[in-house]
């Protein structure tokens, strides 16, 4: 891996910036986002901003795009300022967003036709592991456009997994996985509420559930900010709670298509919605505690 190599950064957000600051730690980084104090963290950062998403594509060897939804990547690529005109033949564009497999083919026809390579790449793991290179990345995508991605994936990924040769496998994927994480958060906020209404130190049983059969990761990760929920501020926004609003909708469609009953994700999901409802989708996803128990009982 060698600064040689170029790689564009699109969304700068809560995950965007720390991957583009881990890549800039070996590579050549271009970033551009819309919101400005997000470009100037990341030229603070040593990556180098520019005023458009064209410009910041141009000559790029591989486009890492993080965005919300099929929308959004269309519009990045395809729209009236998209980049996929000003890419070279050859490069590679990275998704690393959890978009569902819907929008994916008709992504790939149209980068087709300019010689471009979709590299579905959806990623998990927080922002403090973006930044030290610790995701997990599950990848769909041809041998080829996988090589040429690679200087960038690796520098991310601590597991870097190879789920088939076609974008939308990494999608699919993603949306088992997500499917899991959204029942774990939802499942993990119902046992604190269920402790605390039991009069239990919530603190202590999240301890004691971590060392016994029902600990995970996300037990272990959400717990201490599901714990934070109540307080003034509620727990620091490391993923907000409409994302998974976003995900188990996909989940839901993906069950449905594939006429598979899900009846434990529909349920979560129905939190994750009724949170966005009562004005917690900026919040953190821990805070859906507050949709099963609006009030801590026990303090």
């Amino acid at each position: 891996m060698t600064s040689n190599y170029t790689v564009t950064v699109l969304g700068l957000g809560a995950m965007g910036l720390p991957m583009a600051t881990r890549l800039a730690s070996k590579l050549t980084v271009h970033g551009f986002d819309i919101a400005e104090p997000r470009l100037e963290l990341a030229a603070e950062a040593g990556i180098a901003t520019f005023s458009t998403a064209r410009e910041a594509a141009k000559g790029a060897d591989a486009v890492l795009l993080a965005v919300r939804n099929g929308e959004q990547l269309n519009d990045v690529l395809f729209g009236e300022n998209g980049v996929a005109s000003v890419l070279e033949p050859g490069a590679v564009v990275i998704l690393g967003s959890t978009v569902g497999t819907e929008a994916i083919p008709a992504t790939v026809a149209k980068l087709a036709e300019y010689g471009v390579e979709l590299v579905d790449a959806p990623l998990s793991g927080g922002p403090k592991r973006a930044g030290e290179g610790d995701l997990l990345i599950v990848v769909g995508a041809s041998p080829e456009a996988r090589t040429k991605a690679a200087p960038a994936l690796e520098l991310l990924a601590s597991t870097l997994t190879v789920v088939g040769d076609k974008p939308g496998d990494g999608q699919a994927l993603k949306t088992v996985n997500q499917l899991l994480c959204g029942v774990h958060i939802a499942a993990a906020a119902e046992a604190m509420a269920l402790a605390d209404a039991l009069g239990l130190d919530q603190a202590k049983t999240l301890a004691a559930l971590e060392a016994g059969a029902a600990g995970s990761f996300m037990l272990s990760n959400r717990g201490p900010r599901i714990l934070q929920a109540y307080s003034e501020d509620g727990a620091e926004v490391l993923s907000r709670l409409d994302i998974f609003v976003k995900d188990m909708g996909i989940v839901g469609k993906a069950t449905r298509a594939a006429g598979l009953a899900a009846p434990v994700a529909a349920a979560a999901e129905q939190l994750y919605l009724l949170g966005q409802a009562q004005g917690l989708a900026a919040a953190d996803d821990s805070a859906v505690i507050k949709v099963v128990a609006p009030t801590k009982r026990n303090n």
